[in-house]
């Protein structure tokens, strides 16, 4: 590993056999973490080529070939039974067995010859309906991956994994992301104002687990300036999803600077396993994990829609069907118990990290990072002393002319 001020970035590249045809993508800080290398497949004949999009997958023949070119439009990545598939692959089910699809999991939408699908979470944004396909107008089923019933651990390792080829990692500090970012073992990105908390604590993490890792110090000034971006992406906008959705503004931008197209979170494991402070009062815990996990399609709208004014888009293994299902057949009072959140996610995380780490209590994103204050500070300066939802709404204001 080696270290340049704050910037931490690890060598060599990996080896590469075989023949390739790639387009190179520069990147300092994220070695070759975003153009996919799908392998020495002899399969790739005649020469075939992955032109990366800013939101997506264009495959076809390439112009010499006299074969016509591919019409698949893929944003994500699609996997069966634990085997990532190569946008060729997909285009030939597609073709010839549209049917599988319905079978598909990974993060994903595609459309291609009269039809388009997403995956079962709908992680991935696009024009379907979550776990639908859908071929020439026509709703042909859902999509519901026949994945085998996997024990916690494993069914994270997998997920993680899956995800784990290219992309840099979101890093925080807390359990959820640290585990990730050990699992997955990519370049990581951190972010937050000077001397914030999550700064802090990722340096931390990077330090004691020997990761490579990038902190991008932020300012009220780029706050401010992202404020009515952020607000005009998000779905609703409100001060909570504008504070989370502020901070992953940033990490996208940085992502999007250095061609990192896949960011791999750690989101949806607080719903999952009980990680909100309110959760250690409530006499219904069952009922809000269950009303929680529900709320999960609308928060990836939210991350996925800041993402994309970046170019990139956010990948959660703990979104995988597998980690979703072993998650949900633990009974509620075991995730939260005796002041302890997220139990059996700790649990697992500290085969993989440090206990300091795996049961360490992190402030939510928009505070760590310092984005909640300088909200405040914001509204306060523009005249809104008690409401940053004024703020925002003055701002919705300003923005369709009023």
């Amino acid at each position: 590993m080696r270290r340049e001020g704050d910037r931490h970035y690890a060598l060599p590249y990996p080896h590469l056999r075989g023949s390739f045809l790639f387009s190179r993508y520069h990147s300092f800080s994220c070695p070759s973490p975003c153009s996919p290398l799908y392998g020495n497949r002899s399969s790739l004949t005649p020469k075939r080529y992955v032109k990366l999009e800013s939101r997506g997958i264009e495959c076809g023949q390439s112009k010499n070939d006299e074969l016509p070119m591919s019409t698949l439009k893929l944003s994500g990545w699609v996997e069966i039974n634990g085997q990532r598939l190569l946008p060729q692959e997909i285009e030939s089910i597609l073709n010839n067995r549209p049917e599988e699809i319905l079978r598909f999991g990974g993060e994903f939408f595609f459309a291609g010859s009269g039809c388009r699908a997403r995956d079962h979470f709908g992680i991935m944004p696009g024009n379907c309906p979550k776990g639908t396909l859908i071929c020439d107008g026509v709703v042909k089923g859902a999509i519901n991956p026949p994945v085998p019933d996997l024990p916690l651990e494993e069914a994270i390792i997998t997920a993680v994994r899956l995800r784990g080829d290219e992309g840099v990692t979101a890093l925080s500090g807390g359990v959820d992301s640290t585990l990730v970012a050990r699992l997955a073992g990519r370049e990581c990105v951190a972010v937050g104002l000077k001397d914030s908390h999550d700064l802090r604590q990722a340096r931390h993490a990077a330090d004691v687990l020997g990761l490579s890792l990038t902190c991008v110090t932020i300012t009220p000034k780029e706050i401010e300036t992202a404020l009515p971006l952020v607000i005009r992406a998000i779905p609703v906008k409100d001060p909570l999803n504008a504070g989370i959705a502020l901070t992953q503004y940033f990490i996208a931008r940085w992502a999007g600077q250095h061609g990192c197209q896949r960011i791999i979170t750690g989101q949806g494991a607080d719903e999952l396993f009980g990680g909100y402070s309110r959760y250690l009062e409530t006499p219904t815990l069952a009922d809000d994990l269950e009303r929680d996990f529900a709320g999960l399609g609308q928060q990836a709208d939210r991350d996925q829609a800041v993402a994309a004014l970046h170019g990139t888009y956010l990948s959660m293994p703990y979104m995988d069907v597998r980690v979703v299902r072993a998650a949900r057949k633990i009974p509620a009072q075991d995730k939260v118990q005796g002041g302890r959140r997220k139990i059996p996610l700790r649990k697992v995380a500290e085969r993989h990290i440090p206990a300091e780490f795996a049961w360490y209590e992190k402030k939510a994103m928009q505070y760590g990072s310092g984005v909640w204050k300088v909200l405040q500070n914001l509204a306060r300066k523009n005249g809104y002393k008690t409401s940053i939802q004024d703020y925002i709404d003055h701002i919705i204001r300003v923005e369709h002319g009023h």
